[in-house]
């Protein structure tokens, strides 16, 4: 997810560019960039400062576009920021989104005499453009004609030299909001930067694009119909626009989870091969044809996402795997024993327990995988091979959306993996089929969160919990409980429920409630005489349970529904009733669900 902006009026824009560009520098921050009409191009590695440092005081031009970058493709660098310019130089873009098909239109380009400076898909869409504006002499008509070829999704701001007042702005999937104000045209991805300058906001709907001046706007169909759209009062303070309208980032994130999904699956699913495509991957498969153990390394939240992690490789491909918390393994001495190959779990790429076990792994000569979020860290750049989360930042300091997007990498992991290994085609397109229908599904059950902040309402005034769950959920239990903690500040202990009887069932009793993770699969009937025995001592349950599963509700006090899908995808949907109880219960306790007490994104120190 990237950050644009693009701003034409009377006043200079190199200041109204910088501020909107720190305003979403949480969309990205490896790299930004600005075109100034009439002033030219700057660039700079790293934080929205470093460019600030490069634009000269005195420029002066009243129309420009930036953008603040985090990669998708190509390394961060000043040769891979925007924004790009086509292959005459005179016209430049920035961009939010993927191009999918970039590799076939850059082959394309290149045969009819193209050259690219950049590893990026915005690049082609650069010349793409640029190249239909040379033909049709009309850039409104060759911006449309460009985009017919395109495949995926964008919001893009479009300039060129000879029209030095002139914005174009279209979108597809990636949003686009247009402020307007006397004499003053401003565009950015979402709200945030804007609203400073103006409430009178406006957004594209998909297939639309915008002509803009210093005179005034149009909006477009892409088959070049007006639409008479007027701008809307957005009456928000600016603290909430930057949060998307939610009260919080956590709760803006864990919304987001099924764009998260279908972001992370994108050009992944192979259905007819029941298969995943991962291009990171794709030059290791003799190697991994013969991996015979398989190592997971994670920290908190990524340390539970292995351990679901662990049942998916090997039910799906057969291979023998343990998981280890970082800040164990690294310090304990290993015996590298067949072909194993180590899989580092780690949202933001640079968690230093986790680092260090990429390291001591590399020093011993085994082969490192990097499950990762952001493109260009430091786990990124070191392990030998890997899949990127493609969740987008995530400021919330507990982790929802990546933690989500991290099941669904290990899944596309252990599909990819099994495929090399036996598993059948049938096998493999039934887990692609379910796949595919998961951000629906999740977005049935945000539709429902009233209920789960009523629930919370109801267990706001106990100060324990046990969450339990087996097979599948085993980690989703820790992870539910961890969210109640880090959030809420209440205690909670995630436990596998068959090892409830050894000890923590002498914790039970009224005033020690118990989350069960219960969906209707293969553990089920175990969970059920779980529950059961918790009954026996008074203990209040919560369950989570399969949609049309009534049984349940004379054993359980309260019951979550979740949608029916495949065993091996129920710690998805699952995580998502049990990250709003985490979230409602640290709001109603009055809390910063944001910053929690005494933590920190990502851990870079021991």
């Amino acid at each position: 997810m990237c950050g644009i902006i693009a701003y034409t009026g009377f006043r200079r824009a190199a200041p109204i560019l910088l501020d909107g560009l720190r305003m979403l520098e949480y969309r990205g921050y490896d790299s930004s960039g600005v075109y100034i009409a009439g002033d030219g191009v700057y660039r700079a590695l790293g934080p929205v400062d470093n460019l600030v440092q490069k634009i000269p005081v005195d420029v002066q031009g009243t129309a420009g576009i930036g953008h603040t970058r985090w990669a998708t493709h190509g390394q961060p660098s000043e040769q891979n920021a925007h924004p790009h310019h086509d292959q005459q130089g005179g016209l430049w873009v920035v961009h939010n989104g993927i191009i999918e098909n970039y590799a076939e239109l850059r082959a394309e380009l290149v045969a009819e005499g193209h050259t690219f400076i950049s590893e990026t898909d915005t690049e082609v869409l650069a010349h793409l453009i640029g190249m239909r504006y040379e033909e049709t002499g009309d850039l409104a008509t060759g911006l449309v004609r460009a985009l017919e070829r395109v495949r995926g999704t964008y919001g893009i701001a479009v300039m060129a030299d000879d029209l030095p007042d002139t914005i174009l702005t279209a979108r597809m999937g990636s949003p686009i909001a247009i402020g307007v104000k006397d004499g003053e045209y401003f565009v950015a991805s979402d709200a945030a930067p804007l609203i400073r300058h103006t409430q009178q906001i406006l957004y594209l709907e998909e297939g639309e694009y915008a002509v803009i001046t210093s005179e005034g706007y149009d909006v477009f169909s892409f088959t070049h119909e007006r639409q008479h759209r007027s701008p809307e009062l957005l009456d928000l303070p600016l603290d909430v626009v930057e949060k998307g309208g939610h009260p919080h980032f956590m709760l803006k994130e864990i919304m987001e989870v099924p764009d998260v999904l279908e972001n992370s699956a994108r050009g992944r699913l192979l259905l007819k091969e029941g298969s995943a495509k991962l291009g990171g991957l794709e030059d290791q498969v003799p190697f991994l044809r013969t991996v015979d153990r398989v190592v997971i390394v994670g920290c908190g939240s990524a340390y539970y996402a292995g351990l679901v992690g662990k049942l998916l490789i090997e039910d799906l491909a057969g291979i023998p795997v343990t998981v280890e918390l970082g800040s164990e393994y690294r310090h304990r001495p290993h015996r590298v024993v067949g072909t194993t190959a180590l899989v580092v779990v780690s949202q933001s790429g640079e968690t230093a327990d986790s680092l260090a076990c990429v390291r001591e792994a590399k020093r011993m000569g085994v082969k490192t995988i990097g499950i990762v979020n952001v493109v260009g860290s430091s786990i990124a750049r070191e392990t030998d091979m890997g899949v990127y989360n493609h969740a987008g930042p995530e400021l919330g300091v507990a982790s929802t959306k990546a933690y989500v997007s991290q099941l669904e990498a290990l899944m596309l992991f252990a599909l990819f993996l099994g495929r090399l290994r036996g598993l059948s085609v049938a096998q493999g397109a039934g887990l692609v089929c379910e796949l595919m229908r998961l951000p629906e599904k999740v977005r049935d059950i945000l539709a429902h969160r009233d209920k789960i902040q009523h629930i919370a309402e109801e267990y706001l005034g106990y100060d324990d919990f046990l969450f339990i769950g087996r097979s599948y959920n085993f980690g989703t239990a820790y992870e539910g409980a961890l969210k109640l903690k880090e959030v809420a500040y209440v205690h909670a202990e995630g436990y596998g429920a068959g090892e409830m009887k050894h000890g923590p069932i002498a914790m039970i009793d009224e005033i020690f409630p118990t989350v069960a993770i219960m969906p209707s699969d293969s553990m089920y009937e175990k969970m059920r005489s779980n529950v059961e025995e918790i009954r026996a001592r008074k203990g209040r349950v919560l369950a989570i349970a399969t949609e049309g599963n009534t049984e349940i509700l004379a054993l359980a006090d309260d019951v979550l529904y979740i949608p029916d899908t495949k065993e091996a995808l129920t710690p998805i949907l699952a995580t998502i009733p049990l990250q709003l109880f985490a979230y409602y219960t640290g709001v109603l306790r009055g809390f910063n669900v944001d910053r929690p007490r005494n933590l920190a994104k990502s851990v870079t120190v021991e």
